[in-house]
């Protein structure tokens, strides 16, 4: 039996390596180059994909091969893609017929230089609260943070950054969002009171990040002349705007400002029907290597679940839970590591969420607590994975290397900073 144990955890160690291999290749060829912005993720995730095939045992290559086309042929994977493309071909094509200029240019006029990464940052927080989906608010944000960051002199990385933690905040607080839905049904308590809780932990750090956007915003000078704000320029991004934040689901939000750009420009004269049909090629050719660094990594992360890399984990982490703190701190471990497995934190929660339930009854954790723990995390890890879909989503917009968005991200990190020291510290204490 003992030997039968040790086989386990040796095959369910060997499961999570093709995660290990891709973060030594990323950090090793970056620390040759001297530089982590110019090495491709694409290749990373390529040998780190390859391992993880060669290692499966127990079915021959043709199965193996089937199981990661399985995970890179995921619904959630393939609607991404689908989201990839439609936001690519609406960020360039109305980038083509000056919507981003106009809207930017609008931005300007409204707020004072000082006040412009802060205003964005709460245009984040307020859009996702809204609609719920931190992937709608970064589609809808991300190209005018980049316009005014260009004219504004503010560091691009910073400003898309901005719009990514922005974008978590309503993602993890929203009556609507599906991780405060996963979160709380499988933890069996009301959105009201895990809102309660939520709130508690993560708006310290959101005020904590407004300060930060705030006083860095005192070395903004917009020293541009003010123009004139082609006003008819503007409507594809209100209307997107104004549909996200009634909750139009986001494909349909980018159909229409697909289209509404190339009425607009077709009727400004800002190009032809072919010039359309090129800037929205172009936009979509753009989101290529987004794109392939997804299948890639949903196939490899289908091959550490399969290989039991997940469940390898949960074992080890549950047998160390010997008090109430221990067991907030493994939710907060589980649904962590099952978000680094599998790069969404709607399924971490998902696949952790009875588990955690049981280890709440337990234990007593207040269930209010455990799904705050679970949709806080999840969070917390999504903002912060360079292969995850917000960071690849804003990178390809702006046309950056999603690792140097990293650093910029105040907000997530804050926010994980704040919901480990609520486990430590016990707070808020009437749930805990």
């Amino acid at each position: 039996m003992a030997i039968k144990q040790t086989h386990k955890e040796v095959k369910g160690f060997l499961a999570l390596t093709p995660l290990l291999l891709f973060i030594c290749v990323y950090l090793g060829t970056s620390i040759i180059a001297r530089d982590f912005y110019k090495v491709p993720l694409t290749v990373a995730f390529m040998l780190s994909s390859i391992y993880a095939v060669l290692i499966t045992k127990g079915v021959n290559m043709e199965e193996r091969i089937s199981i990661f086309s399985k995970g890179a042929a995921n619904s959630n994977i393939l609607l991404m893609i689908w989201i990839f493309i439609l936001a690519g071909a609406f960020a360039h094509s109305a980038k083509e017929m000056g919507s981003i200029e106009a809207t930017v240019n609008l931005a300007i006029q409204l707020l004072p230089g000082k006040l412009l990464m802060a205003g964005i940052f709460l245009a984040a927080c307020f859009i996702s609260l809204s609609i719920g989906t931190s992937v709608g608010t970064i589609v809808a944000l991300t190209p005018v943070a980049i316009g005014i960051a260009d004219k504004a002199g503010i560091v691009i990385p910073l400003m898309v950054a901005i719009v990514v933690g922005g974008s978590f905040f309503g993602d993890n607080l929203s009556f609507i969002s599906d991780t405060t839905i996963a979160a709380t049904r499988t933890q069996d308590c009301s959105m009201k009171d895990k809102f309660k809780v939520n709130s508690m932990i993560v708006l310290p750090p959101a005020v904590i990040a407004l300060l930060i956007y705030l006083f860095q915003g005192f070395s903004v000078h917009v020293t541009q002349e003010p123009q004139t704000i082609e006003w008819i320029k503007v409507l594809p991004y209100l209307l997107v705007l104004i549909t996200a934040l009634i909750g139009v689901n986001v494909m349909t939000v980018l159909m229409l400002g697909i289209f509404s750009t190339g009425i607009i420009g077709l009727l400004t004269g800002s190009f032809g029907v072919i010039g359309w049909f090129a800037s929205m090629g172009t936009g979509i050719i753009g989101m290529g290597e987004l794109i392939i660094i997804t299948l890639m990594a949903g196939g490899m992360l289908e091959m550490v679940r399969y290989n039991g890399g997940i469940d390898y984990i949960i074992h080890k982490l549950i047998r160390h839970i010997h008090s109430k703190r221990g067991a907030e701190l493994t939710i907060a471990s589980l649904v962590s590591i099952a978000n680094l497995c599998t790069a969404n934190n709607t399924i971490a929660i998902i696949t952790t969420g009875s588990l955690t339930k049981d280890i709440s009854t337990k234990y007593g954790v207040d269930s209010r607590k455990s799904a705050s723990i679970l949709d806080t995390f999840s969070c917390f890890v999504q903002g912060i994975i360079p292969y995850g879909a917000q960071v690849l989503m804003a990178s390809g917009l702006a046309a950056i290397s999603p690792i140097s968005i990293i650093s910029y991200l105040y907000y997530p990190f804050l926010m994980g900073i704040c919901a480990v020291l609520a486990i430590l510290f016990r707070f808020p204490k009437k749930y805990s």
